[in-house]
């Protein structure tokens, strides 16, 4: 499997994935140009995306929706609960091709692909993991913890994309966000710390995660620096050697095109 992030933070988020020739992306938190921009980065086009999948309907995973379904016919898998919200807010073209997550088996790509429920301030959250038989690799962000059925799903993933959203000390001083948003994030349906994501981070490594790659960090709220340093410490405290037991990055905002290989 071929893994390329073309944006994540808590302004954009989407990932492509390809597998066999067949491409799909996770999310359209960015524009539809953005999106095109990336791909062509990384030698792909809109053309190669065979299906999208949605987590919520939180604009940072959204944006550029409407203006993929009405330029292309793809269908667009996402829960019940999520699509009714894309629907009622007007976030899908007319015609676009919505189906529930229920029907996530008969996808037109050439991975087997799973949703699972995740715990966000939204109408009904989930994450996915996707298998090639041999392979298996997760996208989960957006969590304000890591739940048994997160847990179940995500450990003997070999790639997993992980929400590593603030450091609390800059969380806390950052007091350019208003007390209730600042325990919005901290909830148990906001999003994984650094120091969530460095827990986790140790049972995934321990399962058999080779490559880490952490994303969804707040711009006003963490550095990559601070995420990597964080995970990297949790995981040398077990004994665990960043380069040689496992791979770790941070996702940019903006994505550079490079690929990864699976």
């Amino acid at each position: 499997m071929r893994i390329v992030s073309i944006c994540s933070s808590s302004k954009a988020n989407c990932t492509y994935i390809e597998s066999g020739g067949k491409g799909f992306i996770v999310d359209i938190g960015c524009t539809y140009k953005a999106l095109c921009s990336g791909l062509e980065l990384a030698g792909r086009s809109v053309s190669d995306i065979n299906a999208v999948f949605i987590t919520h309907e939180h604009s940072d995973h959204i944006a550029g929706l409407l203006t993929l379904t009405k330029k292309m016919n793809v269908p667009v898998y996402a829960s019940e609960g999520t699509l009714n919200m894309i629907v009622s807010k007007g976030k899908a073209s007319e015609n676009a091709d919505l189906r529930l997550i229920n029907d996530i088996e008969n996808a037109p790509i050439n991975v087997k692909a799973h949703a699972f429920h995740t715990p966000h301030d939204s109408a009904e959250s989930t994450d996915y993991t996707f298998s090639d038989g041999e392979t298996r690799i997760a996208i989960c962000t957006d969590l304000g913890h890591i739940t048994d059925e997160v847990r179940h799903n995500l450990l003997g993933c070999r790639f997993v994309l992980l929400e590593a959203n603030y450091d609390p000390e800059m969380l806390t001083r950052n007091l350019d966000y208003p007390y209730q948003l600042r325990q919005r994030i901290r909830s148990d349906r906001g999003h994984l710390s650094n120091g969530d994501c460095a827990a986790f981070s140790r049972e995934l490594v321990r399962s058999g995660t080779v490559s880490l790659l952490l994303g969804h960090l707040s711009q006003n709220n963490n550095t990559p620096e601070l995420a990597l340093s964080t995970v990297e410490n949790a995981l040398a405290n077990v004994g665990a050697v960043r380069g040689k037991d496992y791979v770790l990055d941070a996702a940019a905002v903006s994505g550079n095109g490079r690929a990864i290989a699976i």
